[in-house]
């Protein structure tokens, strides 16, 4: 491909809204555009890496036994009734309507329509086990679009999903899956962690997610010291905390007005208290049930755990009216005092549980109350009450008696047993050997193809631009003709291109009338792994300049041996992803 003929727009300027690496360089290299919130046209060379990571995908999945297919992006919202995730996805979920009226969605993941594939055609157990995945675009109306494609409204995913009769086959499936993932992303050039992972809005039990450790990342990872065990932060267990030493005696608990102040820092400053010597009581509704969660003020609860609390059913804050109701207070007074019996279930936090003495909502508009015991003025036993973990790990803490240890990074694929979540509600059954009625035992895996790309930029960069691993990269060699004006150079940096194209390197030619130095600039912006530079200087010696993107110094080869140094650097290169 030649520079002149290509379509490469890219920017001097850092754009203004482009907050990490990878946003701004992918639109200063030239490989997107923004067309809205969220939303991104791919140009030639963006097109390209996606592409090759797809390829990688596709292959991969081909290897494991996965067959692809296509599914509609736009399903009815009946589905999604069916299987309750309509509720679960909330307003993330893009709605719309044809003509007739009749309310669709467009689709964030697909295991709704993928189980109802199942259930119209899988009978029995002889079909399975049975991996099926598509490559296609998915929709999330996110309520604030950042950093790039890292969290778009627009994305392009691989979904797979495995069908399998027994336990033990959905193990062998998930597994299979696994393995696939770890070639995926070792070909792709990243570096990534295995972490265990909350199942989300996707539901389902056991479930691991690849991570990529990185500066800018929006994901948590929470991790041993040793590397024994690590998990995403929605994951992370927490020890619980010691019973807090007595420390003179406590009195009967005592009301306190706080007019207008319900915050944890504005009680605080009032109280001249510490957050930590606060309850926070949160009501929550889950269906057609009111529960409580109780953190310490100086913790967050942790959504997916009080989820897994209550059995995984949605669960959301509750609205004013609710909490009014529950509560006889204004939003901002919500106790543990009392409100036993007024709320579906209690959740206690380790934390909370061992506290000595704390001060809490007075379940009364504008009042607090302190001096309030756990086990004496509320109680932590109950048929509808739970101590247990439900926290966000934070510094500090510990889990099994070893330190947690946090670093960000970019979540690039998660993998979940799903079990029959979806085959019970959308009817996915089969017969097995003895003809007994059974549901299809699930697995899902995903990739986000847009999020390799930003996680390969994000860390493999530098001041002058992109340093891209050779597997993914838009073209693994760039043939710069310095003097383009010069027909020696020109004739010289052309035949090395046939060269190098002879031998099946994917490579671009800058035949571009311009100056080195732009050209140079061009290139490292871009991040072509190899630079192969023709100048006038350098050919009168009988030499060019081979240059890998990631070093800081090129060498010298004469131009006879040029093509032939260039693939097996190039060679080198992909050796060291192959798996």
């Amino acid at each position: 491909m030649r520079y002149s003929k290509y379509f490469i727009p890219t920017v001097k300027e850092v754009p203004s809204d482009a907050e990490i690496p990878s946003h701004q360089l992918m639109i200063r290299a030239g490989l997107m555009r923004r067309l809205a919130s969220g939303t991104y046209s791919y140009l030639p060379l963006g097109l390209k890496c996606l592409q090759k990571v797809m390829n990688i995908v596709r292959e991969e999945m081909n290897r494991s036994g996965a067959l692809e297919i296509v599914v509609p992006i736009i399903q009815p919202v009946e589905l999604w009734d069916k299987s309750g995730r309509s509720a679960d996805y909330g307003e993330n979920l893009f709605h719309l309507f044809d003509r007739q009226g009749r309310e669709m969605v467009l689709v964030p993941t697909a295991e709704e329509v993928f189980t109802n594939l199942a259930a119209n055609e899988i009978k029995s157990y002889k079909q399975m086990p049975l991996n099926l995945y598509q490559i296609h675009s998915k929709f999330r109306d996110e309520f604030r679009p950042r950093f790039g494609v890292l969290r778009s409204r627009e994305f392009i995913m691989k979904d797979a999903y495995t069908y399998d009769i027994d336990a033990d086959g959905l193990h062998k499936s998930y597994m299979n899956m696994h393995d696939a993932y770890c070639r995926i992303f070792k070909r792709c050039g990243l570096d990534y962690v295995i972490v265990e992972a909350e199942s989300g809005e996707i539901g389902g039990s056991g479930s691991h997610q690849f991570t990529v450790p990185c500066e800018f990342g929006e994901d948590v990872i929470v991790y041993f010291e040793d590397g024994s065990r690590a998990w995403n932060l929605e994951k992370a267990p927490v020890d619980p905390l010691p019973k807090e030493k007595a420390k003179g005696k406590i009195g009967q608990i005592e009301e306190v007005h706080t007019p207008g102040i319900g915050s944890v820092e504005d009680v605080c400053d009032f109280l001249k208290c510490r957050p930590k010597d606060l309850i926070k009581t949160l009501i929550y509704s889950a269906g057609d049930e009111t529960i409580a969660a109780l953190v310490r003020g100086d913790h967050e609860l942790n959504q997916e755990k009080l989820t897994q609390a209550i059995g995984g059913k949605h669960t959301e804050l509750a609205d004013e009216a609710t909490i009014v109701k529950v509560t006889g207070a204004a939003v901002g007074f919500a106790g543990p005092v009392g409100i036993a019996d007024k709320v579906s279930k209690i959740f206690i936090d380790h934390a909370v549980a061992a506290i000595r003495c704390a001060i809490t909502g007075a379940n009364k508009s504008n009042y607090h109350i302190k001096n309030v015991v756990p086990g004496r003025d509320f109680p932590l036993e109950g048929s509808n009450i739970k101590v247990t973990d439900l926290r966000i790990a934070q510094e500090g803490d510990s889990f099994e008696g070893k330190k947690l240890l946090f670093k960000k990074g970019i979540e690039v694929g998660q993998i979940f047993k799903l079990w029959t979540k979806y085959s019970d509600r959308l009817g996915a059954k089969f017969l097995d050997e003895k003809g007994a009625e059974k549901s299809c035992l699930m697995g899902c895996y995903g990739i986000g193809i847009n999020r390799i790309v930003a996680a390969a930029i994000e860390t493999g960069n530098d001041e002058d631009g992109i340093i891209w691993p050779v597997s993914i990269a838009p073209f693994e060699v760039i043939v710069t003709s310095v003097n383009q004006e010069d027909e020696q150079v020109a004739k010289t940096a052309e035949k090395i291109y046939s060269q190098l194209i002879d031998k099946g390197l994917d490579v671009l030619l800058d035949d571009r009338i311009l100056r080195g130095g732009v050209k140079f600039k061009d290139a490292d912006l871009i991040g072509i792994p190899v630079r192969v530079s023709v100048g006038k200087i350098s050919i009168a010696e009988g030499n060019v300049e081979i240059k890998l993107r990631s070093e800081k110094e090129g060498i010298s080869v004469p131009i006879e041996q040029a093509a032939g140094k260039v693939v097996e650097i190039v060679n080198s290169l992909k050796e060291k992803l192959k798996v």
